[in-house]
């Protein structure tokens, strides 16, 4: 029996996909054939109308049943992209998303980075990641930034674990120190230059009507933030307003709709020149201030 061709197979997939809730799910059943063919770029677009082998159906088919079942297209396909990385994900950390990419374009635009040009900077800068998690924040930085140096804060071994691989296969290990505890059990605030955090910051009510993707698949800690969302902030910046030093700047990940409560918690604990920055999908996602 004739085998259906690569492109026929995407398009029955989405339909498949797109009928189980799945967003984009062209898009997904594309990625999911390149995973399956073990292919990318032009060997992968050349392939759009061959024949499929046996093999190569039976592991599509696979692929496809498990994000038919709302298995995150990162953690089964291991990796995924971040503005000029990628990295290895599974479920010891928070699934890296575009808007956390609105954060590193909020510190890149302050600090007059351009992540889209080919020259990077020389500045030296002391870095610390709050709740590092996949390590993707810090990453993001010093491959921007490759005479600075990071310290990634994070209380989930596992996830600490999954961080030291990124960092291990980006080349950065050496610029890195890990430090397993909490942020408040930290001890190195007054000597960073720039301290960045994704906090969870989800009310906890929410959590069960969130996308299977996430409520089933991303570790609840990472999510949580409390009866109203802002539990963490309000740890982080208190620390943080007692303990920086001046003239260093604090850059959060915030919730569409905690702009101004955040805002509010910044300026009370000290901090000033405030700066903020939309995702995508024009919601208020990044602010940062600097200690005075």
């Amino acid at each position: 029996m004739n085998q259906a061709t690569v492109d026929v197979r995407i398009r029955e997939a989405a339909r498949l996909l797109e009928n189980a809730g799945v967003e984009d799910a062209f898009g997904n059943a594309r990625q999911l054939m390149a995973a399956a063919l073990g292919a990318t770029g032009p060997n992968y677009l050349h392939a759009y109308e061959r024949p499929m082998t046996e093999v190569e159906s039976d592991r599509f088919n696979g692929l496809v049943q498990r994000r038919a079942a709302r298995e995150p297209l990162q953690h089964i396909v291991g990796k995924t992209g971040f503005l000029n990385i990628e990295i290895k994900t599974d479920r010891r950390a928070l699934i890296p998303r575009d808007d956390t990419e609105t954060l590193v374009l909020l510190v890149c635009r302050m600090l007059r980075l351009d992540p889209f040009a080919d020259m990077k900077s020389d500045r030296v800068l002391k870095i610390a990641d709050l709740g590092t998690g996949s390590g993707v924040i810090l990453a993001a930085m010093l491959h921007e930034l490759p005479q600075s140096h990071g310290i990634a804060v994070e209380q989930n071994v596992e996830a600490l674990g999954l961080a030291k691989e990124n960092f291990e296969a980006l080349g950065m290990i050496d610029r890195i120190d890990l430090f397993h505890g909490s942020w408040s059990d930290w001890t190195d605030w007054s000597n960073c230059d720039l301290i960045l955090s994704n906090p969870p910051y989800i009310c906890s009510d929410v959590i069960p009507d969130l996308a299977p993707e996430v409520c089933e698949y991303d570790p609840l800690e990472a999510l949580d933030g409390g009866v109203d969302g802002l539990q963490a902030y309000r740890e982080i910046i208190t620390l943080a307003g007692a303990k920086m030093k001046p003239g260093a700047h604090l850059a959060l990940e915030i919730g569409f709709d905690q702009k101004s409560s955040v805002s509010d918690l910044l300026i009370a604990a000290g901090f000033a020149d405030l700066q903020h920055l939309q995702d995508l999908g024009s919601h208020d996602r990044a602010v940062a201030a600097k200690k005075t």
